[in-house]
């Protein structure tokens, strides 16, 4: 069974991240390679290529709205029956009771919520620098695509964050974010000028180092678990038990025979698994699972249908050195074995069968566990004689004529007379 390491030049996913400064020289040169040569101010002032936000014009017009609930840090508030906001709960000196009718100030427009985002006349409508910190976890939204990464938007600030910080492994198109909410670690946080370097890469290494320690703990052999495929290699999948990746190698992701383990999954997929063994001394743990010990095997009512000694019909699909290969159910196979095709002793299968020919056989043995069919041909074909066997049965010569008649003569039952007259 193969390493279920696998080189990349992400963070260790088993590895929680304690922190990632700006002094980390790997990602001061991703930050260079991101920003092409520009400034991080010139980068966050930008146009976005993409940018999924529309221009709403701010015009901090008041409105007289309802107050539907509080709702965790929000006030959901009411303006008519297609027209709705959230005002932050903090902004008020006690939580506002339902059915308040209260004047609000519209800050802005919140297209992927459809929400208007709302303030309480006179207060502070940003959240203060003073509450963010380097290595903190927030919420953020993917409000753009830029050169390098993705404009996002934190409390009301403008963030940026680096492609290679989207997640723990190559992401080949980050467009799929845009307009995402998700967790993000800040990474750098330059008050004085209003900057923040984000990372989901760092978040998710975070979280997933606190599932591993739960997962190791929890994990053992002969257990059904359900796992997401992380990554698609010639030689297997790997998949993800909770902060832990375990290798279903290629010859378990499927009962039938498969040459590439993308014909059966791909990344993302969440397939159950049963762990077969677990190797805590490697560095990552070393863990082995299956993917058809958990899948019911199509094969197995097919063969309990085939009856030892019983005469079938199917195609020949294949031809080797030392047999033929007969297609005699839907996805089922049995071979046909050099001395089983013939009576005669031939040098080659091709002297006698050639692919796609339809041939009659007699079932030899069904092995249902190894999932085997032996067939024979030849047992549903009379032997030939052999020569001592066509003399033994040929008819004997006739007698001559002359024979016959004398025969014909005395065969009657008059007495035979001798002497002379």
């Amino acid at each position: 069974m193969a390493d279920a390491s696998h080189d990349s030049p992400e963070l260790d996913p088993s590895e929680p991240v304690r922190g990632i400064t700006r002094s980390d020289p790997s990602l001061e040169a991703e930050m260079q390679h991101a920003l092409g040569g520009l400034s991080e101010s010139d980068m966050l002032e930008l146009p976005s290529s993409k940018a999924v936000l529309p221009k709403i014009r701010v015009d901090h017009s008041t409105r007289l709205g309802t107050v539907v609930r509080v709702q965790g840090d929000d006030v959901m508030v009411e303006f008519g029956p297609k027209s709705h906001g959230v005002c932050p709960l903090r902004q008020f000196k006690t939580p506002p009771d339902a059915g308040t009718k209260l004047e609000f100030v519209i800050e802005r427009l919140d297209a992927f919520e459809n929400l208007l985002i709302l303030a309480v006349p006179g207060a502070k409508t940003k959240a203060p620098w003073e509450s963010l910190k380097e290595g903190q976890i927030v919420e953020a939204r993917c409000v753009g695509m830029n050169k390098g990464g993705l404009d996002m938007e934190v409390a009301h600030h403008r963030a940026f964050m680096p492609a290679g910080q989207v997640d723990l492994r190559i992401v080949e198109d980050i467009s799929i974010f845009l307009g995402e909410k998700f967790p993000c670690m800040i990474i750098e946080l330059r008050r004085e000028k209003g900057r923040m370097v984000l990372s989901r890469k760092a978040a998710l290494s975070q979280e997933r180092g606190k599932m591993r320690t739960k997962t190791l703990s929890e994990l053992s052999p002969g257990q059904v678990r359900d796992a997401t495929i992380t990554s698609v290699q010639s030689f297997g999948a790997f998949a993800d038990l909770g902060g832990v990746d375990g290798l279903i190698h290629v010859s378990d992701l499927a009962h039938e025979r498969i040459k590439d383990p993308s014909e059966v999954v791909k990344v993302g997929d969440v397939v159950q698994v049963k762990v077969m063994r677990i190797d805590l001394n490697q560095k990552p743990p070393k863990i082995s699972l299956s993917r058809k010990e958990v899948m019911q095997d199509p094969m197995a009512g097919k063969l309990e249908a085939i009856q030892i000694g019983e005469s079938i019909s199917g195609r020949v699909t294949k031809l080797t050195e030392f047999g033929a290969f007969v297609e005699v159910a839907p996805g089922v196979e049995g071979l046909v074995h050099i001395s089983e095709v013939s009576h005669d002793r031939i040098a080659s299968v091709n002297q006698v069968l050639k692919v796609d020919q339809i041939v009659a056989a007699k079932v030899v043995s069904v092995d249902a566990a190894r999932r085997r069919v032996s067939l024979s041909i030849k047992a549903t074909i009379d032997k030939p004689l052999s020569k001592r066997e066509f003399a033994a049965a040929k008819p004997q010569r006739e007698d001559d004529t002359a024979m016959a008649r004398l025969r014909a003569k005395f065969a009657s039952n008059r007495p035979l007379k001798g002497g002379l007259g």
